[in-house]
This record gives C-alpha cells, structure tokens and sequence, in this order.
C-alpha cells in the first residue's frame, strides 16, 4: 500500500507504526481536539483516511468509529462549556474591535432561531465546526437541546464519512491511489454550503 499523505503527513506509517491502541487514541485524540479548540487540524481527511485504512484491514472499523464519535461528542461539549463559561469575559469592554458586546446579543438571537440546525450543519464544515459550540456557550444555547443535536451531528459526521469511505475502500483496488483527490473533493463539498450562504449575505448587503 503507498503513502496516505495529508497536509504533509504520511497517514497511513503514522497510524501503523504506533502500534494499535496508541493509533486508535491519536485518532480520538485529534477529533477531540479540532471538535473543541483547534480549528485548522483536518478532520475529515483523519476520518476517510483511518476509514479507508480500516478497509484494508488496519483497524476494526466500528472501534474506530465509535471512539471518533464519542472523541467528537466530548469535544463539541468542551467547546460548549468553555463558551459558556470564560466566554463572555472577551466582551467585556465596550467596544472592541473583535469583542463587542452586540456579538453576545447577535449569537442568542442566532442560536434561539437556526441553534439545532447549526450545531448539525457545522459538523461539515471546517472550521465552523470548532467554534459553532464555543459560540453556542457563550449565546447560552439551552444546553438539552445543544446536546441532543451535537449527538446528531457527530453521528452523521463521523459515521456518515467513515462508513461511505470503508466500503468504498472495500471496492476499489489500490484505493490509496485515490485518498488524496477523495478528500479533496470531501473538503469542497463541505466548504461549499458556507461559501454559498457568504455569497448569498454579501449579495443581499
């Protein structure tokens, strides 16, 4: 099988040369992390990537998914938490440039109206993702309902992508050839919900 390089990383010596138990935590471990506070780390290739990897016969793929949803579950409720708790001291001051007070006021208005449908939708797209519980914390987002659809959310996310990518690997010969531009077109796809609603915003101003 050749190298499974993403963002310079040969993902497929990472995971093997680790050992099982210690790739199966680097896995929970960089889904907690870009599902709470490290936006630019790339989800959706680690998903497809160890998927794919799965499907060869490298990891048992329903450990692995079950350990990235409950890592992306833990991870969004972290982002909720230090939102809801340390967020609000940024917009102390009266007028900032980044933390204005009116974005409080902005993000309860938002969360109360489109909330359960962002925390899902965010799950797709890089980013957003990160920050959509840090801001749903600090907009008290009544937490039950915040809860419910980060559960949602992670299951269409984690399992959604996972599955379509190790049954995919199962069909295709050599499928490690075709990791790079698989993600690629992931990545787009995910992006281009948000590109359009920016486009639709900024045609409307």
């Amino acid at each position: 099988m050749a190298h499974m390089d993403i963002l310079g990383f040969d993902v497929k010596a990472l995971f093997t040369t680790t050992g099982t138990v210690v790739a199966y935590l680097l896995a929970f471990g960089i889904i907690f992390a870009e599902s709470s506070i490290i936006f630019f780390l790339p989800g959706d290739s680690f998903i497809i990537a160890a998927a794919l990897l799965a499907s060869q016969g490298i990891f048992n793929i329903w450990v692995l998914l079950l350990l990235m949803f409950l890592a992306a579950v833990i991870g969004n409720n972290l982002g909720y938490y230090l939102g809801s708790r340390y967020g609000r001291q940024l917009f102390n001051k009266e007028k900032s440039l980044l933390f204005d007070r009116k974005h409080i006021e902005r993000s309860e208005k938002f969360y109360a109206r489109y909330g359960p449908m962002t925390i899902v939708l965010a799950r797709f797209v890089p980013m957003v993702r990160t920050v959509a519980p840090i801001l749903a914390g600090v907009g008290n987002m009544n937490y039950t309902t915040f809860f419910s659809y980060n559960i949602i959310g992670a299951l269409l996310w984690v399992f959604g992508l996972g599955l379509s990518a190790y049954y995919i690997g199962g069909l295709i010969p050599n499928v490690d050839k075709y990791i790079l531009p698989f993600i690629i077109i992931v990545i787009l796809l995910s992006v281009l919900p948000g590109a359009l609603s920016l486009l639709r915003a900024h045609q409307k101003r």
